[in-house]
């Protein structure tokens, strides 16, 4: 029986036709610059997550320290956090595959055969991102921040909050207090980015009936709102590109001692074992082959094995869902 959602496959271009102009970048696009492409969308997607989140990170450390009230809470950054997230994958993941952290793809590589040679590129292009947006909301806020660290400075409390998790640094970079247990940290970042990772795993898990493609923005977002809500206090990360694209730029604009200490290692690397023990604790534990693919999941695989078709083989290899090669489901008896 093969598996098909769709009574006839219909192409945007089909609805809106489209220049010859167009139509040749498009071609030149997929075949010369694909993978570019993909690295810009990854960026994209690396960007609007830090852009959403840090921005508001930056409204809250900045009310706090000019002593205005109602400008933000752990609350209010937890939303943008979430907010940040599904605008990345509603917007840029159709393009590259929605990755945007370096430990999805690695776990990627490891679990779902994503090619080894694009995972360094993808990974540069998701740190670029979140340095992109780090400079664009330090540019927006820098006549505040300056100012609040010239005040700082004249009662001498600069150096000592700077950077902190109430500092204008600790904006960008992730800091905890010096008296910090490292090992409770590093354990409390762990546990959140598991937990995160089984969310994600589950999401692009087919035959999960609670997760079509249209809820994973929603359901990977607020999970991300939820770790960042109960455990940011103690020291949180859950994404390498986000902290090591947030680091460089704190180095440029501050100087060596933003550096972070032995704390930037725990939070730029933590995430990737824990992604890879959810990776690993969903696919060998949870997730089930014989499980049957709900209707949303099959039009989704459907779309893409189609779009991917057109591609390669040009508009005429995928005219309807008679002409798209399928999967095929043999029952345990050998029969199809």
């Amino acid at each position: 029986m093969a598996i098909d959602a769709r009574d006839d496959l219909v192409f945007l271009r089909d609805l809106a036709p489209i220049s010859a102009r167009t139509a040749r970048w498009e071609r030149i696009r997929y075949r010369d610059a694909h993978l570019l492409v993909q690295c810009f969308a990854e960026a994209m997607g690396a960007f609007l997550y830090c852009f959403c989140g840090i921005g508001s990170q930056a409204a809250n450390t900045l009310g706090t320290l000019s002593k205005v009230e109602g400008v933000g809470s752990v609350l209010q950054i937890g939303f943008a956090y979430s907010v940040g997230i599904m605008l990345a994958i509603t917007i840029a993941a159709p393009t590259s595959g929605g990755h945007f952290n370096p430990c999805v793809t690695i776990a990627n590589v490891v679990f779902r055969g994503f090619p080894i040679r694009k995972a360094p590129f993808f990974i540069l292009a998701q740190i670029f991102g979140a340095f992109v947006a780090c400079m664009v909301i330090y540019l927006q806020y820098r006549d505040v921040i300056l100012e609040l660290e010239a005040g700082l400075a004249a009662v001498g409390a600069l150096d000592s909050v700077n950077f902190t998790q109430q500092g204008p640094a600790g904006i960008f970079g992730l800091y905890v207090p010096a008296t910090s247990n490292l090992g409770i940290v590093f354990w409390n970042e762990f546990s959140c980015d598991f937990i995160l990772g089984l969310a994600i795993w589950a999401c692009i898990d087919p035959t999960n009936f609670f997760a079509p493609p249209a809820s994973v923005p929603f359901i990977i977002g607020v999970t991300y709102a939820t770790i960042i809500w109960g455990f940011s206090p103690v020291g949180l990360a859950a994404n390498s590109a986000r902290d090591i694209g947030a680091r460089i730029m704190v180095l440029c604009i501050w100087g060596t001692k933003a550096s972070g200490g032995a704390y930037a290692a725990i939070a730029a690397l933590t995430n990737i074992p824990a992604m890879l023990l959810a990776a690993a604790v969903y696919d060998y534990i949870l997730r089930d082959t014989d499980r049957v693919v709900p209707c949303a999941q099959r039009e989704f695989h459907a779309a893409i094995v189609a779009h991917e078709k057109r591609k390669v083989e040009g508009p005429e290899s995928v005219m309807s869902s008679e002409d798209m090669e399928a999967p095929t489901i043999i029952n345990r008896e050998g029969k199809e």
